[in-house]
């Protein structure tokens, strides 16, 4: 029971179509949520603890199971999300910045991250294609960690921090 709470998110992970997308949308209020209450800090811990209550869940929910990653588990879709949010936790964070004003990167970052995750690049696929419940949150860590990467990139170009 509650490893099913956990790897659907509180079920967000029955609602169709596209319960992957959900997963991510999800994941928005509850990063606010935590940055808001503790900042960079306070969503660092809970991405790790959430990482490895969703790898715990994922393994009670596929257990026995032909199915290696169930489309209801979003677990992963959340942690994944968290890392592409990141570094606008951090400058927010470092910056005294309030964290809605960055929305552009919220969008880039939930772009990205659902991008990279359908699109399974290199190590993304690579991580899936492991075919178990680590391979299950892994290739959405990497997702999150490419998404990070470009939502770094695009806000270097936005403030003029790549051009001369």
């Amino acid at each position: 029971m509650i490893a099913r709470w956990i790897g659907t998110v509180g079920g967000v992970g029955y609602i169709r179509p596209a319960p992957g997308t959900w997963g991510s949308a999800a994941a928005l209020p509850l990063a606010w949520c935590l940055h808001i209450l503790g900042g960079f800090p306070l969503l660092m811990i809970a991405l790790v603890a959430v990482f490895a209550a969703g790898w715990w869940a994922t393994i009670q929910m596929t257990a026995g199971q032909s199915d290696h990653d169930p489309s209801e588990i979003v677990v992963d879709e959340v942690v994944g999300q968290w890392i592409a949010l990141a570094p606008l936790s951090f400058a927010a964070w470092d910056r005294g910045i309030d964290i809605l004003a960055m929305w552009p990167g919220w969008i880039a970052a939930f772009g990205l991250f659902r991008l990279f995750d359908i699109w399974k690049p290199l190590w993304v696929g690579a991580a899936d294609r492991r075919g178990d419940p680590l391979g299950v949150m892994l290739d959405d860590v990497i997702a999150g960690v490419f998404a990070a990467v470009g939502v770094l990139i695009m806000a270097a170009i936005a403030h003029g921090v790549l051009m001369s």
